[in-house]
């Protein structure tokens, strides 16, 4: 044997001792297991306890027809812009100033209101901070999750004298 395999088998028999040390003791993660095992959780049960959520959260928005008046401004040959009149109806800012095209406005029994596309919304907030009349508000309905795309887009209803909706 030349000294170099004689290096090489001494070197193995350190690695075998030092295997037969490392085994013998208890691995941190292991450790770390069972001390969980004791200890409070830290997932909550979310389907059955909801969450408490802080006061600025981002939900659902939800649009109020009855405050919105949508009225197409400069359609006709005597379209004038009057101040009071933009006051007193949305005048498709909402519309205009989202920034995903998520609100589209639509003609609901002859009237025009917004419709919301919940699929493009990016919950920016902008058509709640530009609505002039406090149509559409912020809420805190977070659970959006559907295997159907149409139920996500807001469509204006009105509602009849007896009170349902159409």
């Amino acid at each position: 044997m030349g000294v170099s395999s004689i290096r090489n088998w001494s070197g193995s028999v350190k690695l075998m001792a030092e295997k037969k040390k490392s085994k013998s003791r208890v691995s941190p993660i292991f450790k770390r297991a069972v001390s969980h095992i004791f200890t409070k959780p830290a997932t909550t049960k979310y389907p059955f306890v909801k969450p408490t959520l802080p006061p600025d959260s981002r939900g659902k928005l939800v649009y109020e027809i009855k405050s919105c008046n949508a009225i197409d401004f400069g359609s006709g040959p005597d379209f004038r812009l009057d101040i009071k009149a933009m006051r007193g109806s949305n005048c498709r800012v909402c519309q205009r100033d989202c920034p995903t095209g998520a609100i589209e406005i639509v003609e609901v029994e002859g009237k025009k209101r917004p419709q919301i596309d919940l699929n493009k919304c990016i919950f920016c907030y902008q058509c709640v901070e530009s609505c002039p009349r406090d149509a559409i508000k912020q809420s805190d309905l977070y659970e959006l999750a559907t295997t159907d795309k149409g139920s996500l887009v807001m469509k204006p209803e009105y509602k009849d004298k007896k009170g349902a909706s159409q």
